[in-house]
């Protein structure tokens, strides 16, 4: 009997540690940490990526860009309050992850922009995407798209590790 419960809590630990190995990604030396998405209104034309970048390596590596087959095109954005009016704006020369850091993409911040979806995205979805960065080359990760609304706070790991917060509408670009 105490085999049977050591197999079955190995088991447990096994398919953990592949859920978790799932959903984080290697481009380089650049770590791809929980990449998501929110769910969409039917009509809607745009969604925002989000996820973390970790650089382990010694040179800084550069995001510059990417696709989706649900996309027209993939866009890098930056938010921020410009006068009292909160302004999304594409970062034209890409996101440089440097040397030893960490990037957080999330709502109300630096996001990856989905333009010109093709479908509507549904909560549950797993979305490809693939990432160009300058030195690593491509990488291709499936972002989980979580409940419309869903605020994304990359240590709350409820509903896909997102949970509410800060709310930002990108169904009107």
């Amino acid at each position: 009997m105490r085999i049977l419960q050591f197999v079955f809590a190995a088991a447990l630990t096994l398919v953990a540690f592949v859920g978790a190995q799932a959903h984080s990604y290697r481009v380089g030396e650049i770590q791809i940490g929980h990449p998501w998405t929110r769910a969409t209104p039917p009509a809607a034309k745009v969604a925002g990526a989000f996820m973390s970048f970790t650089n382990e390596g010694g040179a800084a590596d550069r995001l510059v860009g990417g696709s989706s087959p649900i996309a027209e095109r993939v866009e890098i954005h930056t938010m921020e309050m410009a006068g009292g009016v909160m302004k999304m704006r594409p970062l034209a020369d890409g996101l440089e992850v440097a040397a030893g850091a960490k990037v957080e993409l999330a709502p109300g911040g630096i996001h990856i922009m989905l333009i010109g979806l093709k479908q509507p995205i549904a909560e549950g979805d797993k979305v490809p995407l693939t990432l160009t960065f300058e030195k690593g080359g491509d990488i291709q990760v499936e972002l989980a798209a979580d409940k419309m609304g869903a605020g994304g706070k990359a240590q709350d790991h409820g509903s896909h590790g997102h949970g509410e917060g800060k709310k930002t509408d990108h169904s009107t670009h």
